[in-house]
């Protein structure tokens, strides 16, 4: 609370200093930097309470105050906004601000068909990039090297937000290319562009697992074992469900990308994140994510989210996110997760978590790119029934 006030008084914005000071943020003792987050947690519970009509009923019918928030312990009392409501023909209730102050609106699609929407303002979106690209370097360290995208471009699908997190990548390498268009993937393409990059690039492969899983399957197939470079990262953001509800397993999806891409089992990255949200937990060295460190867990239990459950249990994520100045970022989502201790070879400071499953009564599951995986699926069944594969 010192930190915030002396740089309030010092005419900065304590988000915007927060953003660029993630290495100094994971530097913090665990007592400062959730007291700072706090500090950022309750201004942004003050600006959403004063300017949105329809989260301020939510917190007087609960009879919470903005003046109420006085330690880390009482975040719990601020009242979350449940994720689907970001799907309901009324979405714009959530609106602090009007619509007219909407600079993008983003989307994520999973197997209810239903885009969940997620609408931002000028200054939410440069929260939300400074953020993404703060930590990007924090854990990736990426300024060179070519991006071979298994997915579809922004140009083909502009308001996906998936898709729009992995290009900010694109403008830390060299070059890049999609190898997703016009919803067909072909995986022999995929490896040419690898071989033509080989001994002038780093290479990199990005993109949600399933497809990058359906590359390897490729390479299963045709017996090829590739072998990239030591400074490659496998960069995975998206569901680990697939459309048919069968679930890929991480544990042998890093096995087979050290088999049958070449890399070390700390190359290979996934990322957790929300479209509803300005929230990123990316994988270190050692495959812990790292929440970023201006943005709040709190892990709930699901039969009673009035109680957090304790570290290393199971329970229900909910979001405090302070960047988001559009909508409050003080979301319930239904994802199931745990938050885990420190551990003693770590120098970070902050929220480890690590992402079980979606609710069981979860109607939807899957982001965005869960649709491609099953319009990718039906495209290969209907090319067998016209070409059969002869061996």
């Amino acid at each position: 609370m010192e930190l915030y006030k002396t740089l309030e008084q010092a005419g900065l914005d304590p988000v915007k200093v927060a953003l660029s000071s993630v290495g100094q943020l994971y530097a913090m003792s665990e007592d400062n930097l959730l007291s700072f987050k706090h500090s950022l947690v309750v201004e942004s519970f003050k600006f959403h309470y004063q300017h949105n009509e329809f989260f301020r009923h939510a917190c007087d019918s609960r009879g919470v105050l903005p003046s109420q928030i006085l330690t880390a312990d009482d975040l719990i009392k601020i009242p979350l906004i449940p994720i689907h409501l970001f799907k309901a023909n009324d979405s714009y209730k959530l609106l602090s601000k009007g619509l007219n102050a909407i600079e993008l609106e983003m989307r994520s699609t999973g197997t209810s068909g239903i885009p969940s929407v997620s609408r931002r303002c000028s200054e939410t979106v440069d929260n939300a990039i400074l953020g993404i690209y703060a930590m990007y370097r924090e854990f990736l360290k990426l300024s060179k090297g070519a991006g071979l995208y298994l997915c579809p471009s922004t140009e083909e699908i502009p308001e996906m937000g998936m898709i729009k997190a992995l290009n900010l990548l694109a403008g830390l390498l060299d070059t890049h290319k999609f190898m997703v268009k016009n919803e067909t993937f072909a995986p022999e393409d995929a490896l040419e562009q690898l071989q033509q990059w080989s001994g002038t690039f780093d290479r990199h492969i990005i993109g949600p697992p399933f497809l990058i899983n359906r590359f390897i399957r490729y390479l299963k197939a045709t017996n090829t074992r590739l072998k990239l470079d030591k400074n490659t990262f496998v960069i995975t953001l998206g569901g680990w469900k697939r459309f048919s509800g069968e679930m890929l397993s991480r544990a042998e999806f890093n096995q087979e990308c050290i088999e049958y891409l070449g890399v070390r089992e700390e190359q290979i990255r996934d990322v957790y994140a929300l479209v509803e949200s300005n929230v990123i937990a990316i994988d270190d060295e050692n495959g812990v994510k790292h929440v970023s460190p201006f943005v709040h867990f709190s892990v709930r239990d699901p039969k009673n989210l009035d109680r957090e459950v304790s570290l290393g249990e199971v329970g229900q994520l909910a979001i405090l996110d302070p960047l988001s100045r559009s909508t409050p970022g003080f979301i319930l989502t239904e994802d199931l997760v745990r938050l885990l201790p420190k551990t003693n070879d770590s120098d970070r400071s902050g929220q480890r978590m690590q992402y079980v499953m979606r609710l069981p009564e979860s109607k939807e599951f899957g982001c965005c790119a869960v649709n491609l995986d099953k319009r990718l699926d039906d495209l290969e069944v209907e090319q067998q029934s016209t070409c059969p594969i002869v061996s």
